[in-house]
């Protein structure tokens, strides 16, 4: 194993707490803007952070930008929209449940990115890999089962499990659409892949979802405009954690990125309890412990 085998790994921590971080911003923003325009937030005052950081990576490591194919402008493209219907849902799911259980239900999103990588990538998932993937996802449907802190009729087949468990089908589509679109790039510097690929994504987010708005709830997209302050915030730790999840791809298989990323549901809940008064049950810390051992089977076998 090379002696830079493991990057991956803190580079995926820090991906997790900033989009924590940026997902706690943005559910800010929804209760007082509406979900479309808070989700645009993340892409259109991300995209400068991410045009900067491809300035330093690139800058720093003297190579000219990666050649662009075909299929990495496809596979960029399907990761893109992926991610804005992704995150709408996820806010939607944060509208109606807490802010740690809707994060929760997102995370089902492991299992079927363990499967789309092995269609859609071709990419083998270990049998290690498989069984800490499955005991952390146990430890995500103990956290998202009804308990005392979630609304009445927060089950199973709620809307707000129904929102993020979709969001979840969508964040598992959007990750095997970057995975591809680095592995196309053939750069042999992940950071650089990483970079290159979070500005044109960003990039397609912003015209795409901004233009909609425009068209469609232009009040909503000017109140974001204005609310700058906030809005920074969650565009440069949207771009932080995209440009850490996008090296983390370049760098190891899709499954294995999205599994350790799971952390972020700890995250999720220390910032819930921080932030919103959320407070922690019994079955929900049994959650916690399964799945922090899923991610140490994880990252033992590695």
């Amino acid at each position: 194993m090379s002696s830079t085998a493991w990057l991956w790994v803190p580079i995926v921590l820090w991906a997790a707490f900033a989009q924590t971080v940026r997902n706690a911003a943005q559910k800010s923003l929804t209760k007082a803007h509406g979900t479309l325009p808070a989700t645009l937030v993340r892409f259109i005052y991300g995209l400068p952070f991410a045009a900067l950081w491809l300035a330093v990576v690139m800058g720093y490591s003297g190579t000219p930008l990666p050649p662009a194919s075909p299929a990495f402008f496809v596979w960029v493209s399907v990761g893109g929209v992926s991610q804005i219907l992704a995150t709408a849902l996820l806010l939607a799911a944060m509208e109606r449940t807490n802010f740690a259980v809707a994060s929760a239900y997102s995370k089902t999103e492991v299992l079927q990115v363990a499967v789309f990588a092995v269609v859609l990538l071709g990419e083998a998932v270990t049998v290690a890999s498989a069984i800490a993937i499955v005991i952390a996802t146990t430890g995500v449907v103990l956290l998202s089962a009804k308990n005392a802190n979630n609304a009445p009729g927060d089950t199973w087949l709620s809307q707000a499990a129904i929102f993020g468990i979709g969001s979840g089908s969508l964040f598992a589509v959007a990750a095997i659409g970057y995975r591809g679109a680095t592995v196309a790039l053939g750069e042999p510097n992940p950071a650089a892949a990483g970079a290159y690929a979070l500005v044109w994504a960003q990039t397609i987010q912003s015209v795409l979802l901004g233009g909609y708005l425009y068209v469609r709830q232009r009040k909503g997209l000017a109140a974001v405009l204005g609310a700058w302050r906030m809005s920074v915030l969650a565009g440069l730790m949207g771009a932080a954690a995209s440009a850490g999840w996008f090296t983390a791809f370049a760098m190891r298989n899709a499954a294995d990125v999205r599994a350790l990323g799971m952390i972020e549901v700890l995250f999720s809940y220390a910032i819930a309890r921080r932030m919103f008064g959320e407070r922690i049950s019994v079955l929900e810390g049994m959650g916690m412990a399964l799945l922090i051992v899923g991610l140490v089977v994880l990252c033992v076998q590695l």
